[in-house]
């Protein structure tokens, strides 16, 4: 098999295997390599059996990694990275008291993000968006979803989706579009809110699946939000499209999302702080990925999380995602997440990892190609500078992060 870059002699390789439900295992190699090729890993195994059997192409880069681990680039299947100006003083306002519906109420919030976005250019989106795909990679994770949802217009969302495109074409992040219309109901709507969901629905979905600009189509669904009502009308227009689905389910109330994701067969159901057992075997029954964004809950300064161990319990499949945006979690660092899923969800370390790597590729449709250290996928995995998986959301709030590949290439170290 030939090889154009061969990692050897890593402590260990840590790799999720594939399976058909439930949080699933972990198969860990010792003195580890892996050996890619254009781009695709051909090679996975014990250091000196590979080195018998692979061929280095001329000029292939071959790094030893002693004493470091080998594991699966981070996949984020939930974020929101498009946005101009930050919200620092919400951040403030949460830790003298007030709620995060107080501060949507109050005109902060999503709407907030709105009215600022509105104000910038395609081109200073572009500029202020790259460093926070600089933070993701640096941080180890390779692809992400990432959402509109701060534009809130016919131009402003495909503004949004515009910037998305173009910055898949200029770093080395992959990035999964989806289309977020249906974020909230904007400023000039409050009080015809109906005129929103036709734009959404006769114009915004019509133009996005025009251009290809989305894969996915979102709907926050909640009472105060969008209805379930009204995101089923939304969310079957963008199915009728050719979208595939997801949907912000039972983050502040147990509000039907969660059942609505089911019935609409939803790739992914997001949040679910306030899934009801019920709920969660629906989720199942119809193979929906649960994705689960602790990091919210902590940054909001909130106390009950999703029912993770429930969901494992129950063989759900579960996902964990940063969140990433300028209002409810400010962060883009995976292992940080995985920590907090581990103290505050009690999940493993190991289940952990499995949930920010296969199965959160499961929730964007790539589980074929990246997730896994498996001959035949992508070329996208991290060298961590640690002695064990358990050692990741062990020590937190530190950088472990070594080498990142993507594709095949070494775009951090």
């Amino acid at each position: 098999m030939k090889v154009d870059l061969f990692f050897k002699n890593a402590r260990q390789l840590i790799s999720p295997v594939a399976q058909t439900g439930g949080i699933g295992e972990l198969q860990i190699i010792e003195n580890a390599g892996i050996g890619c090729f254009q781009g695709k890993i051909t090679a996975v195994g014990p250091t000196e059996k590979l080195q018998q059997e692979i061929e280095l192409i001329p000029d292939a880069n071959v790094i030893d990694v002693s004493n470091k681990l080998i594991a699966p680039a981070f996949v984020d299947p939930h974020t929101h990275p498009v946005f101009w100006g930050t919200r620092e003083n919400e951040f403030v306002m949460r830790i003298e008291g007030k709620s995060y519906r107080e501060i949507a109420e109050a005109g902060g919030g999503i709407r907030y993000s709105v009215r600022q976005l509105r104000k910038a250019s395609e081109e200073q989106l572009i500029e202020a968006s790259l460093p926070h795909l600089n933070h993701f990679l640096k941080s180890g994770t390779t692809t992400i979803e990432a959402k509109s949802g701060y534009g809130l217009t016919f131009e402003d969302e495909l503004k949004s989706l515009r910037v998305l495109k173009k910055l898949n074409q200029i770093h080395p992040i992959e990035i999964i579009p989806t289309f977020l219309g249906a974020h909230e109901i904007p400023d000039e709507y409050r009080n015809n809110r109906r005129q929103y969901i036709d734009l959404l629905i006769n114009e915004m979905i019509p133009q996005v699946t025009e251009e290809k600009l989305a894969e996915f189509c979102d709907v926050f669904c909640e009472e105060h939000v969008f209805t379930v009502d009204e995101s089923r009308e939304i969310l079957t227009a963008a199915k009728d499209a050719g979208l595939e689905l997801k949907i912000h389910a039972d983050q502040l109330t147990a509000g039907g999302g969660s059942e609505l994701a089911a019935e609409l067969g939803a790739i992914s159901a997001d949040h679910l702080d306030h899934a009801s057992r019920s709920a969660m075997e629906l989720l199942k029954q119809h193979g929906v990925i649960p994705v689960l964004l602790p990091g919210a809950v902590f940054y909001l300064g909130l106390s009950r999380y999703a029912p993770a161990r429930e969901m494992i319990e129950l063989g759900l499949p579960v996902a964990l995602a940063t969140d990433f945006n300028p209002g409810s979690c400010m962060t883009q660092s995976m292992p940080i997440i995985l920590t907090i899923a581990c103290i505050y969800m009690k999940l493993l370390p190991h289940e952990a990892l499995i949930a920010a790597t296969l199965n959160a590729a499961r929730a964007i449709n790539r589980d074929q190609s990246i997730g896994s250290l498996e001959v035949g996928k992508d070329a996208d995995f991290v060298i961590l500078n640690i002695p064990n998986i358990n050692y990741l959301p062990y020590h937190f709030g530190v950088n472990h992060v070594d080498k990142v590949v993507k594709k095949g290439a070494l775009v951090i170290g």
